[in-house]
């Protein structure tokens, strides 16, 4: 069993939260540590899919996986800390359900409508309690903002696979659109994702025209990047929504 925290061990971890044994390769956790570890963060996770994340306490899950309170800060510092690595479970699950149907589809529109079907399903077991984790979420210096420093692992994730979408693609796009791409798709996921949580129509149709509607409007302007004063522009406005990253 991991030791309990004491004073200036607690404050060590809250110094850096998004810090963990894990991260430290000198100390490589026991098979046992590592079970119990994940009997945490299995915990966590069930708990945010039924109670959401304001509900969720480390304590609450320290319960539902057998362990102490100390126990359970030891391995997560925070419930944030928890969140990341539901960030990271979601981009691992959606690169799973993504790159099978990447396989033998070579549009790039196509390849992008998998890369954001996919990534709806999987996210779609999250959507009763997703507006919790949105007002958290919200604030410029929330930790589990997705565009914050904290959330990078599983952002690169995000936008590494979007790399594999485009690069896979059979596409005639200048590279200078076609690298830059990947990083300005990447907020118009997360909008997309906002749209649909709170999408009430029948299994969120809104959200699907929308997304219909906006790659057939891509289709279309295609043709154009290469076109030198569409170009330029285009790879303007690609480089300032990127920006919204840190």
């Amino acid at each position: 069993m991991a030791p309990a925290l004491d004073g200036s061990a607690f404050r060590r971890y809250s110094l850096n939260m998004f810090s963990s044994e894990k991260d430290n390769p000198q100390k490589p956790l026991t098979p046992k540590a590592e079970a119990t570890r994940a009997r945490i963060r299995d915990a966590a996770m069930a708990s945010f899919v039924e109670r959401g994340y304001p509900d969720t306490t480390i304590r609450l899950i320290a319960k539902e996986a057998g362990v102490s309170v100390g126990n359970a800060y030891y391995y997560f510092p925070s419930k944030e800390h928890l969140v990341q690595e539901l960030y990271d479970q979601q981009q691992r699950d959606h690169g799973d359900a993504a790159r099978p149907r990447l396989v033998g589809t070579t549009g790039l529109v196509d390849r992008l409508r998998v890369f954001f079907e996919t990534g709806l399903e999987t996210v779609s077991a999250y959507r009763a309690v997703a507006p919790g984790f949105l007002s958290a979420m919200v604030s410029p210096d929330s930790p589990i903002n997705p565009l914050s420093v904290e959330s990078s692992p599983a952002r690169d994730m995000t936008i590494g696979l979007l790399k594999e979408v485009v690069e896979g693609a059979s596409h005639r796009v200048p590279d200078d659109i076609a690298e830059r791409l990947p990083a300005a798709i990447f907020p118009m996921y997360l909008a997309l994702i906002l749209r649909w949580t709170y999408d009430e129509s029948p299994d969120q149709a809104k959200t699907a025209r929308l997304l219909d509607t906006g790659l057939r409007l891509f289709a279309v302007a295609l043709p154009f990047l290469r076109v030198p004063g569409v170009r330029g522009v285009t790879r303007d406005l690609l480089d300032q929504i990127a920006d919204v990253r840190p």
